[in-house]
């Protein structure tokens, strides 16, 4: 008899131990599914904001070239990339305001770059922190936010960025500058000091993002000048 119940409290581990796993797994795929969605979108928005960019372009040399217009040249700020609505008749990205384009070789990285860095904004996107800086491309030092789900999305890793790394930002004029990165540390969350800075009159940007543990923040300075 005791063997029988022995057996059975066995068994009944080795079920229960089944259902965890699988529900772990499940829950894994369901996550890896979302963040592959996620990221597809935002490199698809990416394409889809540097058709715009080039179409326009093409209409402003087309008609500088006739003598008369044919028809009206669409605005980039008149423009929706896919996921967004022309509901302000700007440009955006999953109903917010997007103002380029980010995008980083070495990590595989192309996403939008949205106005403000809302708690849903920077679920979706890179965004702009606080309205900090100049804007995109601008002298001075505009500070950019991303995720770090630790899943290669976003900003997840921004880690594997080192000195001498490219980031490449488009306005939505149509101006890809290129940025390179010189430096990269880790400070406390409560440490600001990278946000209001005088960059001697260059262009630069600083990605900011948590690291692996939450615990602390990765910063990285990229300079075009």
């Amino acid at each position: 008899m005791f063997e029988n119940k022995y057996g059975k409290l066995l068994t009944g581990l080795l079920i229960a131990g089944i259902v965890v796993i699988v529900a772990v797994l499940i829950f894994l795929g369901v996550q890896l599914i979302q963040s592959n969605t996620i990221q597809a979108g935002a490199e698809d928005a990416v394409d889809d904001f540097q058709t715009m960019l080039n179409a326009q372009k093409e209409n402003v040399m087309t008609n500088e070239q006739n003598t008369e217009l044919t028809a009206p040249i669409i605005g980039v700020n008149e423009m929706v990339v896919q996921g967004g609505s022309n509901t302000n008749n700007e440009l955006e990205y999953e109903g917010f305001p997007m103002v380029g384009s980010i995008e980083i070789p070495a990590t595989d990285l192309k996403s939008p770059i949205l106005k403000e860095a809302s708690r849903d904004a920077i679920k979706v996107a890179i965004a702009i922190y606080n309205d900090s800086g100049p804007g995109l491309n601008q002298v001075g030092n505009t500070v950019l936010v991303g995720h770090n789900y630790r899943n290669g999305t976003f900003f997840s890793d921004n880690k594997k960025l080192v000195e001498g790394d490219k980031i490449y930002i488009t306005d939505t004029t149509g101006n890809r500058v290129e940025y390179t990165i010189y430096k990269t540390y880790i400070t406390s969350p409560e440490d600001s000091s990278y946000i209001d800075r005088d960059t001697e009159g260059r262009r630069e940007i600083s990605l900011t993002t948590c690291t692996d543990d939450t615990n602390s923040r990765l910063i990285i300075w990229a300079t075009a000048d």
